[in-house]
């Protein structure tokens, strides 16, 4: 039995939730369209540049949660997970997940994506273990604010060492799948990586180290 480390946006899911949460958020007019998705996009060129500076990120992209009642937040959730990211699972590579889970492998999403977000999504895939960036949550409201490390570039590394210490799992012969140049140090320690519809940085990376690359 191996450990099967999957990222979620644009490898699992056809698409970027995170992305995808602040443009819904502008469609409803939760948010200021025109401003929200202004900077939406920019912080998304940066991070597909490896360039995204993760905290200034996630005081943007947290701050609607702390906006408005958690029973609105959920019934907007709802309603984005059904229009927008089930048809991301549905032509999504889905596949990848009953490859290992047919051979018994342990299944992880790891997602600098924050939990609010991919919880659900989690759930859909019928994968119970969930590393993702955390939303903290206090008093039945959320803060804007994260706990523990961001599960972002090496934060990936150090909040799967976490959940490692936990468990009678390791990393011999774990494979891990990802779409993102910003996985690269997470990458490099799996025995198997595996590039899925790999940005320009990390296809050229791939094609270096002769990892397989799915497209």
């Amino acid at each position: 039995m191996a450990l099967a480390l999957f990222d979620l946006d644009n490898t699992l899911l056809n698409g970027d939730s995170d992305h995808a949460w602040g443009h819904y958020l502008a469609e409803i007019g939760a948010v200021d369209k025109t401003l929200h998705e202004q900077k939406q996009d920019e912080f998304y060129q940066l991070y597909i540049n490896g360039e995204l500076d993760i905290i200034e990120f996630l005081t943007f992209q947290l701050f609607p949660l702390t906006q408005y009642p958690l029973e609105q937040l959920l019934q907007w959730r709802n309603e984005f997970i059904d229009s927008i990211i089930k048809p991301m699972i549905s032509t999504g590579k889905t596949e990848l997940i009953e490859q290992h889970r047919n051979k018994g492998d342990s299944l992880v999403i790891i997602t600098a994506t924050n939990d609010f977000i991919t919880r659900p999504i989690a759930d859909l895939l019928e994968i119970e273990t969930l590393i993702a960036t955390q939303a903290e949550f206090i008093d039945n409201q959320y803060t804007g604010k994260v706990t523990g490390a961001p599960c972002f570039q090496a934060g990936k590394i150090s909040r799967l060492n976490e959940w490692l210490s936990t468990q009678t799992i390791d990393m011999n012969d774990s494979w891990f799948y990802s779409d993102s140049i910003n996985d690269l140090p997470l990458l490099e320690i799996a025995d198997n990586p595996v590039a899925v519809t790999p940005d320009g940085k990390l296809r050229a990376h791939a094609e270096h180290k002769n990892w397989p690359i799915i497209d």
